[in-house]
């Protein structure tokens, strides 16, 4: 009896980069590795969408259009390239009306891709429809997605066989037109008896021929044990990857999922020594690449609070820029409660970024203290309709906070209605800028935004994380043979404690103890305070200081300008989001500390304000 060959998609190069470098990774660095795989047979690509959209302007100081071309010039012609799309949200956290929706169907098409997986986080239909019919009708196929993941223990009333059952049934009811099923499960948590029931059931409710394709993530530890469930179930492929993008919060590796099936009723349609020499090339280009510890280890955690691996490492990058990575374990411990109280939108982006900005919030302001707009919006209704009912109070303190009325509107009218978004928008931006105004600028502004802009100006900033060979290889020297030369870079050491070694990091008033980071200061003792930690007396000025690390994005006021109680002067951007920094007095700005662009900290003093 002849075997059953696995078709399968290499997501190193879209989901893998996301999962391990939060997606910031320069094209040239990647493209031998395509051009090897191309060699090793492999000829069904991610290749771009979703994060690996907005990153490439937000860290990378590239156009994401340059990239597609780029790698279908390397992948070939004949190759299938896909995408990833987030319904009307197409490659952002925001969602988009309806003239950008279809734009970016077109551009996409325009600039070489072949498929665009489609899927709504809310697993909202409504929210597939036109996206689905605008793929579609760019000449473009259409995978279309039911999401998965686990629920937290004790969390009842969506996310079982039975509820995927009824999203598929409504897809089909709304007549999407589509090539293939998806069932994509971001965060890896979906048990395997589940997902055998979930594609068992989509077979039969099905055509016959429906082509199914199975998603999930190496974070939880069971992507190969759900893989193989889904491929009984009768899955038509499943998403691999390749080292060193894989494992962990990536896909499995395609060796080790060809290692698995090894004397089953499967095999994967590949040449596996070609794939071996393929990796090693990868590993190459990926080489000087920071390797975030946290992307390559199963989390045991994750059924308690689903963080999707290509959330994971993304936002881990950017506690590690805010100088907070200590803040990371609590940050996940308080998302379990956020998901419960949150709808059980699925946790994939941007439902799971609006989880992870919610726990962030409820970690360094107290629980529900102060609710992230985009959390706060999905449990008012603006981003669809969410699986159960959010909880009432979150609600209540979400219009309260956010001073907006639940809705039950349908997004894209939203949207549509919104005069700041859609080409008209866009296109006034891009014309005050005096920037070309054409299709893909267009996009890059409506999804990007003010970043969008300072790329398309020429000011955007690079945020890529690297290793500094060269300074490696100088300090280690400078270990081997001291030369009484003073030390540029941080002062590292090993301290016995108990026994136990535990590798210590000073660089400035940051300080690295066995892999958590802490901002600290340091004074003889007996010392003074330094005066700019002290608070001026009452009646001279009021010091405005930020609850939390970030980077200035805007400059609400100036010197001399009065402002009320509570009335915002700064805003920062911490973590996607924008925080405003208001003002706690009625009086006359004196000084402003900061100036756009400028990277802050918990304490510092902002701005003062004479009363």
């Amino acid at each position: 009896m002849s075997k059953k060959k696995v078709n399968f998609m290499c997501t190193a190069f879209r989901d893998g980069f996301q999962s391990v470098f939060g997606a910031r990774v320069f094209t040239n660095d990647f493209l031998p590795a395509v051009e090897a795989a191309r060699d090793a047979g492999i000829t069904w690509f991610e290749a771009g969408g979703g994060a690996r959209f907005q990153s490439l302007y937000f860290y990378c100081n590239e156009n994401a259009f340059d990239m597609m071309d780029a790698f279908r010039q390397t992948a070939g012609p004949d190759a299938n390239l896909q995408t990833l799309a987030r319904g009307v949200n197409v490659v952002g956290l925001d969602s988009q009306s309806s003239d950008i929706v279809k734009l970016h169907a077109q551009m996409f098409k325009k600039h070489g891709m072949t498929t665009i997986r489609n899927f709504d986080a809310l697993n909202d239909v409504n929210n597939l429809i036109y996206s689905g019919q605008c793929i579609v009708d760019a000449g473009l196929k259409h995978q279309v997605c039911v999401t998965l993941m686990e629920l937290p223990p004790g969390c009842v009333g969506a996310h079982d066989a039975a509820f995927y059952a009824r999203t598929l049934q409504q897809i089909l009811d709304a007549e999407i037109p589509f090539d293939a099923v998806c069932f994509k499960d971001a965060s890896g948590t979906a048990v395997p008896s589940k997902v055998y029931e979930t594609i068992k059931e989509a077979r039969r409710m099905l055509p016959a021929g429906t082509f199914i394709h199975f998603h999930t993530h190496e974070t939880a530890g069971v992507s190969v044990l759900a893989n193989k469930a889904a491929l009984d179930a009768g899955a038509d492929a499943i998403d691999l990857s390749m080292a060193p993008c894989s494992g962990g919060t990536c896909q499995p590796d395609i060796l080790v999922m060809w290692h698995a099936l090894r004397g089953s009723d499967y095999e994967l349609d590949v040449d596996v020594e070609k794939v071996r020499e393929a990796e090693e090339v990868f590993k190459d280009c990926m080489s000087d690449y920071f390797l975030p510890p946290e992307a390559t280890a199963v989390e045991p955690l994750i059924p308690w609070s689903p963080m999707p691996g290509g959330a994971l490492t993304a936002n881990t990058q950017m506690l590690r820029d805010n100088g907070i990575m200590e803040k990371y374990p609590e940050i996940i411990v308080a998302m379990s409660d956020v998901v419960r109280k949150g709808g059980y939108g699925t946790s994939v982006t941007p439902v799971s970024q609006f989880y992870f900005q919610q726990a962030f919030n409820n970690v360094m302001f107290g629980p529900w203290k102060k609710i992230a707009e985009p959390y706060g919006k999905m449990v008012l209704g603006y981003f669809g309709k969410t699986p159960v009912e959010p909880d009432p109070d979150v609600v209540r303190l979400a219009a309260e906070q956010l001073k907006l009325e639940p809705t039950t509107r349908p997004v894209l009218e939203i949207n549509d209605a919104d005069p700041t978004k859609g080409i008209a928008a866009a296109t006034a931006v891009l014309e005050q800028a005096g920037l070309p105004v054409t299709d893909e600028n267009i996009f890059i502004a409506s999804t990007c935004k003010e970043k969008g802009i300072k790329f398309l100006k020429g000011e955007a900033e690079v945020g890529v994380r690297k290793i500094d060979k060269a300074a490696e290889a100088a300090k280690s020297a400078e270990v081997a043979q001291p030369t009484g030369k003073p030390q540029t870079g941080p002062a590292e050491y090993t301290v016995t404690v108990n026994g136990e070694d535990i590798m210590m990091a000073f660089e400035g008033d940051v300080v690295t103890v066995g892999g958590r980071v802490y901002r600290v200061a340091i004074r003889p003792e007996g010392s003074q305070t330094p005066k700019s930690q002290v608070s001026e007396s009452p009646g001279a000025s009021t010091e405005i200081k930020s609850q939390m690390p970030g980077a200035v994005f805007k400059q609400l006021v100036q010197p001399g300008d009065h402002v009320h109680s509570g009335e915002p002067i700064l805003i920062l951007e911490a973590m996607k989001m924008e925080m405003e920094i208001n003002s706690t007095v009625d009086g006359t700005v004196d000084e402003v500390r900061v100036a756009v662009g400028d990277h802050v900290t918990t304490g510092q003093v902002l701005a003062t304000i004479k009363a």
